[in-house]
């Protein structure tokens, strides 16, 4: 069976953790990607990255589902996630490694059929929150080009000009 991940931030496609990327310099299979996904929360601004902290009457925050690959290629998959965002076993960790349930819409031409897959994703510890500032923002890339002045959405809230969680069924 198959393992799936959201990532939401520094993970994604040409950011600074490209997830693909980080794969190809461990010599992993490359994540395929699924589509594009929502899971509501708030975002928060750390910086250099943000933080996800899941809430049900939240917006919902966009990011991309990938294929992690069967059994072994998944797991060694996670284990290097869990190093980029600094997991620690025994507590304390900004980041927690959780699973969501996420409404998938395919990209053009690909990826999985539209409907819900259950995947990992790492949100933020609520001890955290008070070490960054929450966003009104629902997608980071748009959200942070606006913040540094780059284009991309709008760039006052970090929006898409459209909303991607339109005809999401109810989970």
């Amino acid at each position: 069976m198959s393992i799936y991940v959201f990532v939401y931030g520094t993970l994604r496609a040409g950011e600074i953790n490209d997830l693909a990327r980080a794969a190809a310099r461990r010599s992993l299979p490359a994540p395929r990607l699924a589509g594009r996904g929502t899971v509501r929360g708030t975002l928060y601004d750390f910086g250099d990255w943000p933080g996800l902290l899941p809430d049900g009457r939240g917006r919902d925050i966009v990011g991309d589902v990938y294929e992690a690959g069967e059994a072994g290629a998944g797991e060694a998959l996670l284990a290097l996630m869990d190093e980029i965002e600094e997991i620690d076993p025994a507590g304390g960790s900004c980041f927690l490694r959780r699973r969501v349930r996420v409404w998938v819409e395919p990209p053009a031409g690909g990826g999985v059929a539209a409907g819900f897959l259950d995947c990992f994703y790492y949100p933020i510890d609520p001890a955290w929150t008070a070490e960054a500032v929450a966003t009104p923002a629902t997608d980071w890339i748009a959200y942070r080009r606006g913040r540094d002045g780059a284009t991309g959405g709008d760039e006052a809230t970090g929006q898409d000009e459209a909303p991607r969680s339109a005809g999401r069924p109810p989970p």
